[in-house]
């Protein structure tokens, strides 16, 4: 049953990445300037000359020349064999370049999610059970402010804190953590904390709501009832019937942060796909955005689906549709 449920969940993908290739090919030829004089090295604002004959030479080996109908097929066409195309600006393979630049994302995303995992989960919780006490008051107070606090001023306030009043930790930059985990550790301290409050601030609401609901319901009276230890009521019972809202919001926020986060990716330097994307807009390089917007795309319509199963295998009486 679950095997089959994949397989049209896969069928149904196949027309939503169409609209979804469509939009982000459409998209970017709306975006303002000349791919063409981009390659050229021409500036039209100051005036640089060039010739007729290389201008058309460079469109019609581009393809853009010819219909927006062709170009798109043409394009979907390399897409479906796996080529993204050449960067206009580098002449290096698109998905190259992607390559390079997701593990900077992935590794990002999953130090935000633990973070964000740490703080959410023990605060929703114990928010509930101590429901209209100084604890839940201040759990809901901070998730209220994680949710107005916008990221890049929040980011900006850390910066300013750690890198230039305390010097403690650096505001740019990127190391790997397969190279020397030490040097990571210090260049994610901060992006992580961005994004994880923010996802964390949403969490800990979804949580605390989704446990006052399973604390109300008539097995956990039973439990209690019949002597249980209440952390052993409120953790193995509650709790764990609250992980499907859970498992919603953890999935959707994945799939932002493996999206990349542009804000945050931009405000420190991080070389994920979010600064990816936001220097291909700047350089105007058409392929880099496409590739780029394509991959966003296809990692959420993918994380819904891994979310989906995953609610089956938290409770087993939700039918698969």
């Amino acid at each position: 049953m679950l095997a089959g449920y994949i397989v049209r969940r896969l069928w149904q993908l196949i027309p939503v990445m169409l609209m979804v290739s469509l939009a982000v090919f459409l998209i970017v030829h709306i975006i303002p300037g000349d791919p063409v004089l981009t390659m050229l090295g021409v500036d039209p604002e100051a005036g640089a000359s060039y010739s007729e004959e290389q201008y058309q030479s460079l469109q019609h080996q581009l393809g853009l020349d010819k219909p927006l109908y062709v170009q798109y097929g043409r394009w979907l066409n390399r897409i479906l064999h796996g080529d993204f195309g050449l960067s206009l600006r580098s002449r290096r393979p698109v998905i190259d370049t992607l390559k390079e630049r997701y593990p900077a994302t992935v590794y990002l995303a999953v130090t935000a999610l633990i973070t964000a995992l740490l703080i959410a989960l023990p605060l929703g919780v114990i928010a509930a059970v101590r429901q209209n006490t100084a604890v839940d008051y201040s759990a809901m107070g901070f998730a209220l402010w994680g949710l107005a606090m916008p990221n890049f001023w929040l980011a900006l306030l850390l910066i300013l804190l750690f890198s230039l009043k305390l010097g403690w930790l650096p505001s740019i930059g990127y190391a790997s953590p397969l190279s020397d985990p030490l040097q990571f550790l210090k260049h994610v301290a901060l992006p992580a904390i961005v994004l994880g409050t923010d996802v964390a601030a949403g969490l800990t609401r979804y949580l605390r709501a989704e446990m006052l609901e399973q604390l109300s319901q008539d097995y956990v009276r039973t439990a209690r009832a019949k002597g249980l230890p209440p952390r052993m009521v409120n953790l193995k019972h509650a709790a764990k019937n609250s992980l499907i809202s859970v498992v919603t919001v953890v999935g959707l926020n994945i799939s932002r942060l493996l999206g990349g986060s542009t804000i945050i990716e931009t405000v420190f330097s991080w070389p994920g796909v979010g600064s990816l994307l936001i220097e291909g807009i700047y350089a105007r390089d058409y392929p880099i955005v496409q590739g780029a917007v394509l991959f966003v795309a296809v990692t959420y319509v993918l994380i819904n689906l891994v979310v989906d199963i995953l609610y089956k295998w938290l409770d087993p009486r939700i039918q698969l549709g």
